[in-house]
């Protein structure tokens, strides 16, 4: 301020003059570009919204199927149902099953399937099992309950599938009865046997099958089944399979 103090009047009058007129001068400059830049923006701003209000739309009107938030036209994943083969599944001889009964421990215990097809449970004496689905046990079970039971509720599980097997004989490391809980062929029964012998003949090997109560042979070429050809007729074995290798 000092050199408006020691500036004559009029002298000073004309300087703040000078400074009101360039002061005036920038904020009228600045009002004008502030403007632009505004509407500059505001086209992009719009686009941009515009846009995503598009995709959302789209999203929107995309048509569903019933079977979850798949697009029509595409293939949704099918659950697989695990428990499906244990439902469908015939009790047999030497099978291991947990009976349990609601609120009663004195009647909930572990079972064989002895030999005979019999299991014997508190209450209810020996009872046939084989063939029966634990379904069908639960419903048997249930009724033979209910004059000692009020409102039984039985649940029936199978714990050890031990009646499902194929024997294997002669030319291989470790001959016996194994297991057939799953879906296993004859190239999977010796590879988990350890393999053929010295003097195995892998081209003469064969399955013994009962078909419809009579017995079928059923032909089997170790070498050929190795190469994984479509032909290569590996056979896919079944309960009750004996597998002779000579």
């Amino acid at each position: 301020m000092y050199w408006v103090e020691s500036a004559a009047p009029e002298e000073t009058i004309l300087r703040i003059a000078r400074l009101s007129a360039i002061l005036g001068f920038s904020l009228w400059a600045l009002a004008l570009a502030e403007p632009q830049g505004i509407s500059a923006a505001i086209p992009r701003s719009q686009d941009a919204v515009a846009a995503q209000v598009t995709a959302i739309n789209k999203a929107e009107r995309a048509p569903i199927s019933d079977k979850g938030k798949t697009p029509i036209g595409e293939t949704a994943p099918r659950p697989v149902d695990a428990s499906a083969d244990l439902d469908s599944y015939k009790i047999g001889i030497e099978d291991e099953l947990q009976v349990s009964v609601w609120r009663e421990p004195e009647l909930s215990m572990p079972v064989q399937v002895r030999p005979d097809g019999m299991i014997t449970l508190p209450l209810v004496d020996d009872l046939a099992v084989v063939g029966m689905t634990t379904k069908e046990l639960q419903s048997i079970l249930t009724t033979k309950l209910k004059p000692f039971v009020n409102e039984p509720q039985v649940t029936v599980i199978v714990r050890n599938i031990r009646s499902r097997k194929v024997h294997l004989v002669g030319q291989v490391a470790k001959p016996g009865p194994y297991p057939l809980n799953g879906r296993k062929t004859v190239l999977q029964l010796i590879t988990e046997a350890g393999g053929l012998g010295q003097f195995a003949k892998g081209g003469s090997i064969y399955v013994m099958r009962t078909v419809n109560n009579r017995p079928t042979r059923l032909g089997f070429n170790y070498k050929k089944a190795l190469s994984g050809k479509a032909d290569a007729g590996d056979i896919e074995l079944m309960p009750g399979d004996m597998v002779v290798v000579p």
